[in-house]
């Protein structure tokens, strides 16, 4: 007899929410164009539902060359007309140039601490932290580490970078495992 597998009950009923949640979220990253791509993600869902960028996120890749931050650096006027005018992206002019500043920010941190990834996960020693969550609902927005860390981020230069933008990206890469405790991802991303 097949038995189903507890998941999150944030991700259910939707596919695609169900695939994202099953095979990323909450997997340790440590690569620096990840990690770029979801503070890129989380940045533009500041204000709306994470599944309204997920529906986008290909639309996102394109638009912003694959999330290169290299190239998104140099973006001109011209580039950020084109975004504005794209249709399969969420069109703010804020959030958009926000992800241009970003971009530069980001390789400043990489310059001075030699990655983003040592950077970031330096504020969690390296190792995920692991939440004891029983239901999503109960999950926090944001905590007084995702506070530090957005007030560093903000010192930096970095915009759109609140403390629940800030949680949201260390539940996406792994810095936090916020999976329920009987959910059957909770385990899998611990090791």
């Amino acid at each position: 007899m097949f038995m189903e597998k507890h998941k999150c009950g944030w991700c259910l009923g939707d596919p695609l929410y169900e695939a994202y949640h099953d095979e990323e979220w909450g997997v340790p990253v440590t690569d620096d164009d990840t990690l770029f791509e979801f503070l890129i993600l989380e940045t533009f869902q500041a204000g709306l539902s994470w599944i309204t960028v997920l529906r986008k996120r290909e639309n996102f890749r394109k638009a912003f060359d694959h999330f290169d931050y290299k190239k998104i650096a140099r973006y001109n006027q011209k580039n950020i007309d084109e975004l504005l005018s794209n249709e399969g992206i969420i069109r703010n002019k804020l959030k958009i140039q926000a992800t241009i500043t970003n971009a530069k920010a980001f390789m400043e941190v990489q310059k001075e601490f030699g990655s983003f990834s040592k950077y970031i996960w330096g504020f969690v020693n390296g190792k995920p932290i692991k939440n004891q969550i029983t239901d999503y609902k109960k999950a926090p927005a944001n905590t007084p580490l995702s506070d530090a860390i957005s007030k560093d981020l903000k010192k930096r230069g970095f915009k759109f970078v609140g403390s629940t933008v800030v949680y949201a990206h260390m539940q996406a890469t792994g810095m936090v495992n916020d999976h329920e405790i009987n959910c059957f991802r909770y385990h899998e991303v611990s090791k």
